[in-house]
């Protein structure tokens, strides 16, 4: 049934690359098979409920420009009007996912007896609302950043009683993500960090955000939650300093501890350029360490210095980012969430359709363009070519051996390398071809 938000958006199809409508896709066909699997199943795209929908247009410098009929969004009544709108652009579009966080879809009441109340309430809604559509839940995740008790971080407060009502709350956001047949569980800590050392015991906030960690991991296996824990990469905004900065930091953290069989990142674009990487770079150091699971999709603008969550529009570094996860496989469990926002100045319902649309033609032609460039083998060649020194029996050899032996052979057999061509615009020139 319609809202009436939506008025006179049709379901949006897939129309080809000729199509000139504004609402058509004319990459994203679900159905078209990419590597003997449906593009819908690679992709696994999902709607972010907090930006699409709990956002309200503020910025550091203004406040809300979005005016939406569930404003303010501070009861129960208005928190179901905006799951309806969800569901119905959720069926617009044909995403077969959506994310959310629990401050996104209940209203906060206060206290925690009436967050979980309504947590509970409103993912009974969404649930029947599941039934109905088809739609599912990509995954879930609690907010511990926005409320002012968090703003010395959840799992590293210095107050365990913050740490404890954080606890309290993943407990419950895992209770409703299993209820609701969520793929996955993410934790994204973005206070979970420091604004200054002075007041900072490094040492305590690593091992109680470890043991955090640790609860969850617990929790899940005794529920018989079978969703992949995620956590998610980020170096700074709104802590100066996080602690899960990249993907590097998460994996030492992750096999410190002990969790590194257990827990797996969630990558997120514009995540890894504010920490100084390429979104390829944060990807294929994930998959060679096994820890890739899934990726938030988005992008920032070169010239800001913030996190600035814009949808997609660059063919070719989508591109290098598929061709990360095809490589590694695909996705199991995870997929491709929109963590992206429409522009504050972009008002009308129309807009938040179109910039889906666009997104998802834009991960379209950079999946085809990957599963390309993948068959055709070219890349993978030069890099075998470029290595297959180390394959011969004595390169190996040398491994197993020591510097002293390794010296003898240098002196008697006399060798004095040159340098080899590394190729790289060569090999750009190739990926060209293909994006």
């Amino acid at each position: 049934m319609s809202t009436g938000f939506f008025d006179g958006i049709d379901t949006i199809r897939y129309e080809g690359p000729q199509s000139t409508s504004e609402l058509a896709y004319r990459h994203y066909d679900p159905d078209e098979m990419v590597m003997g699997k449906r593009m819908e199943d690679h992709l696994r795209f999902a709607v972010a409920w907090w930006h699409s929908f709990a956002w309200e247009g503020g910025d550091p410098f203004g406040g809300q420009t979005f005016v939406r009929p569930w404003h303010p969004q501070d009861d129960m009544g208005r928190a179901k009007m905006k799951a309806d709108v969800a569901f119905e652009m959720f069926g617009i579009l044909g995403q077969p996912f959506y994310c959310w966080h629990d401050a996104d879809i209940r209203p906060e009441m206060g206290n925690y007896a009436d967050n979980l109340a309504g947590l509970e309430e409103i993912t009974d809604y969404m649930g029947e609302k599941q039934e109905a559509t088809g739609t599912r839940l990509l995954w879930g995740t609690a907010n511990l950043f926005s409320h002012r008790r968090f703003m010395s971080g959840a799992a590293t407060n210095p107050d365990p009683e913050v740490f404890a009502f954080a606890a309290a709350t993943v407990k419950g956001c895992i209770d409703a993500t299993h209820k609701l047949g969520g793929q996955n569980y993410v934790l994204w800590g973005g206070r979970e960090g420091y604004e200054t050392l002075l007041n900072t015991d490094l040492g305590r906030e690593a091992d109680n955000m470890a043991r955090f960690l640790s609860m969850v991991v617990d929790y899940k296996h005794k529920i018989g939650f079978e969703g992949t824990i995620l956590v998610e990469p980020k170096p700074q905004e709104p802590s100066k300093h996080q602690y899960d900065y990249d993907v590097a930091t998460c994996i030492g953290f992750l096999r410190k501890y002990g969790l590194q069989d257990d827990i797996k990142l969630n990558i997120e674009q514009g995540h890894a350029i504010l920490a100084g990487h390429s979104f390829e770079h944060e990807l294929a150091l994930a998959a060679t360490e096994g820890m890739l699971g899934s990726i938030d999709m988005n992008r920032n603008d070169y010239q800001s210095g913030w996190d600035t969550d814009q949808f997609p529009n660059n063919v070719p570094e989508v591109a290098l980012a598929y061709y990360q996860v095809l490589k590694m496989g695909g996705f199991t469990t995870g997929g491709t969430n929109f963590d992206a926002k429409l522009r504050r100045q972009s008002l009308d319902p129309v807009d938040l359709v179109a910039a889906h649309v666009g997104g998802m033609d834009i991960c379209a032609r950079g999946l085809k363009a990957a599963a390309a460039m993948l068959e055709d083998g070219g890349l993978e060649q030069a890099l075998a070519e470029r290595y297959a020194g180390w394959d011969t029996p004595g390169a190996q050899a040398m491994l197993q051996s020591d510097l002293g032996a390794i010296q003898r052979r240098v002196l008697e057999e006399g060798i004095n390398p040159e340098p080899r061509s590394g190729r790289q615009e060569r090999l750009e020139n190739w990926v060209n071809r293909f994006v």
